[in-house]
């Protein structure tokens, strides 16, 4: 099974934010983390990333937070737990 995308979203939040959401299934889990979906949420503010979520290969399920991309682990419950943390982070930095 090749990797199927689930989610290709950019969506304008205010005249200098947006949100940039990509999600694939993927046939097997990415290395570090153990379910099937890469992903790569991400919002940005006056053209600087301030919040990142994201599961690159070795690294496993984690998020960047802020302008200095402080790294944090991230524990992956399901996709739409997933959306709903990214979401209310966005909800706080905004």
């Amino acid at each position: 099974m090749p990797a199927v995308a689930l989610h290709d979203i950019r969506r304008s939040l205010t005249d200098d934010a947006f949100v940039e959401l990509k999600v694939w299934e993927v046939p097997e889990p990415v290395r570090g983390s153990d379910h099937r979906y890469k992903y790569r949420l991400v919002l940005v503010v006056n053209g600087r990333c301030v919040l990142r979520y994201d599961n690159e290969a070795g690294k496993g399920d984690h998020k960047h937070l802020g302008v200095d991309e402080r790294e944090m682990p991230y524990v992956f419950v399901s996709l739409r737990q997933l959306l709903d943390d990214f979401f209310a982070d966005v909800s706080t930095l905004l």
